[in-house]
């Protein structure tokens, strides 16, 4: 009678670990998200150089600890954030504030390049939402540029481009964000 409880006992511990081996094989974990971001290559030192930024072609985004936003030198809520980012690209009453814009052959076409740049900057203390919540707004604002500038140029939204083209628009529609590392700023 011993016996047969430890053939049941051990027959079950079998079982169970069988199950556990097959959910651990079907099993996917959550998708990893993040920011997708493709670092440029290290400048030789010609092109780091070359690379000085004038000062009216930035545009510092600040979060403070307080996730209290900061474009240029206003606070603002971040529902205006991409708008503002989208006319300090565009310059587009050529303000001797904002950005310059250069001509620049793409492709055999000339088309005027903005030199602007956009620096975030955020504290340590900044949370997690309100980080990611800025950097979609700012990637939206590149985004709706390509959109803008494809259908201007080619008839089309940038997702429906082909490669090529995405690349013109690419390279028409800089996406040029600096992130600084995280420091303590305060409560501005």
């Amino acid at each position: 009678m011993a016996r047969r409880k430890f053939e049941a006992i051990g027959s079950t511990a079998d079982i169970a670990f069988l199950l556990l081996c097959y959910f651990l094989m079907t099993t996917t974990m959550g998708e990893q998200s993040g920011l997708q971001r493709r670092l440029p290559p290290i400048p030789d030192a010609q092109q780091a150089q070359d690379q000085k930024v004038n000062r009216r072609n930035i545009i510092i985004v600040r979060i403070n600890s307080a996730d209290k936003l900061f474009a240029g030198s206003e606070a603002m809520d971040i529902s205006f954030l991409k708008d503002k980012i989208k006319e300090f690209l565009t310059n587009p009453n050529n303000d001797p504030n904002l950005p310059e814009k250069e001509p620049k052959d793409i492709e055999g076409t000339t088309y005027m390049v903005s030199k602007g740049v956009i620096s975030l900057q955020n504290d340590r203390g900044t949370s997690y939402q309100a980080y990611i919540a800025v950097q979609n707004e700012l990637v939206k604002a590149v985004n709706e540029l390509r959109d803008e500038f494809a259908i201007a140029n080619f008839g089309r939204r940038f997702s429906r481009l082909s490669e090529e083209e995405q690349d013109i628009v690419k390279k028409a529609v800089p996406q040029n964000i600096s992130e600084a590392e995280p420091k303590d700023t305060g409560r501005r």
